[in-house]
């Protein structure tokens, strides 16, 4: 007996039917854009410069936010400092002031875990004795040799001074390189040579700058001299010191050590005294706040500029349904439902967005890239930006060409064929 041909379900005819509809619309679509290449360039030139402000909004967005971040680390993040605010309203009676001492860094190192390093800070303002005579007005900074680490001080000729020197109670100093410049002209000539404070002769062993240039908001000074914090005490016979630095170990262990350090220096000392403990974590979550901040209104003009290629596109396509009427009505005639008329001009409005849209993203990923190659700086670019702006040209694309295509679709098809 013959096998009888099983007629293909009702799902499979539907399958097929879409495909090839799907297909039609695709081919009309780029077949329309084909046909007028110059409106559909100049419709597609807003999107690729929307498109390209988007991506290159976030590539600046991120640079800037990784300078702020990379100088603020260089300054370091994981460093507490502790320094003398004074007496309170409460003691304003008792006049002595109560400064920080030696003791107190022992104390913290010894009470607070993961401090890594610690050096005091014995500020100096002396008169500085050089070749030939000459005085100048300088800060000296009396500092143990983890003052190095701890600050990231750059030593740019000679050395630091070490333990040995500052046990020894060696005469060594560094000096910054603007006042070697200034004094010796040249850093190397620097090195050597025979500077005087308080009458008492020292050698200087290297010049330094800071890792930041921090514009003379830190406590060095363009002249700045650094001598063993040892030396500085046996010269100005005092146990106080003006500022502590502490390095920790974890930069997560930097909230809690800062208020434990705290706590540490103010058991030592009279209630009314004042100590202000700080670090750089606030500075930190401020800089990721300004920059979120920036972002977002640059991203609110990038969306303006979105916006009004969109209004662009919504044009372009009002006027093509306009002038294409009569094919609107002949492929009614012709059995076209208003799904299909809707979905290929709603294609031909997302094809124009996404070919602007393609262009700006290779244009907005290449203007970063070619300033990386050629001049050798890294430049933070976000993948997921490019991916963001192709997703935000294929949503303008729909959002700005529905309405014409509704209109495309829901025209007479009589009045259509009546349409000269």
């Amino acid at each position: 007996m013959p096998e009888v041909a099983t007629p293909p379900s009702t799902l499979s005819r539907f399958n097929v039917s879409g495909a090839l509809v799907l297909r039609e619309i695709l081919s009309m679509g780029i077949d329309s854009l084909r046909a007028d290449k110059l409106r559909a360039a100049m419709t597609a030139l807003g999107m690729a410069v929307g498109t390209t402000a988007l991506i290159l909004v976030v590539t600046v967005a991120l640079t800037g936010k990784r300078y702020v971040l990379t100088q603020i680390e260089n300054v370091g993040t994981n460093v507490i400092w502790a320094e003398y605010s004074g007496i309170s309203s409460a003691g304003s009676s008792v006049s002595a002031a109560d400064y920080l001492t030696i003791k107190d860094m022992t104390a913290a190192q010894q009470q607070v875990p993961g401090i890594q390093a610690a050096s005091p800070v014995l500020n100096m303002h002396q008169r500085m004795a050089v070749g030939g005579g000459k005085e100048r007005e300088i800060l000296v900074l009396g500092v143990d040799p983890d003052y190095q680490p701890v600050r990231r001080i750059v030593v740019s000729a000679g050395r630091f001074f070490d333990q040995q020197d500052s046990q020894s109670g060696n005469k060594v100093a560094l000096l910054t390189e603007s006042l070697a410049k200034r004094q010796f002209g040249s850093l190397d000539l620097a090195l050597g040579q025979t500077i005087k404070i308080q009458e008492v002769p020292f050698v200087i062993i290297g010049t330094f700058r800071e890792s930041v240039d921090t514009f003379g908001r830190s406590e060095i000074e363009d002249d700045t001299v650094l001598i063993p914090y040892t030396v500085a005490q046996a010269l100005t016979g005092t146990t106080a010191v003006n500022q502590i630095y502490f390095s920790m170990s974890d930069a997560a262990s930097i909230p809690v050590a800062t208020d434990s350090i705290h706590s540490v220096i103010a058991v030592r000392h009279r209630p009314e005294s004042v100590y202000n403990v700080s670090n750089l974590t606030e500075v930190l979550r401020l800089a990721n706040k300004t920059a979120t901040a920036f972002t977002s209104v640059l991203l609110l003009f990038t969306a303006v500029t979105l916006i009004a290629a969109g209004v662009g596109i919504m044009n372009i396509m009002l006027a093509t349904v306009h002038s294409r009427i009569h094919e609107i009505g002949v492929r009614k005639a012709m059995g076209a439902t208003r799904r299909a008329i809707l979905l290929q001009f709603l294609f031909e409005a997302v094809l124009i967005a996404l070919l602007g849209g393609s262009v700006g993203m290779i244009v907005g990923l290449g203007i970063p890239l070619s300033i990386e190659i050629f001049t050798n700086h890294y430049i933070p670019v976000s993948a997921l930006s490019a991916v963001v702006a192709l997703l935000v040209s294929c949503a303008v694309g729909v959002a700005f060409g529905i309405t014409p295509a509704n209109n495309a679709a829901k025209l007479d098809p009589v009045e259509c064929l009546r349409h000269e």
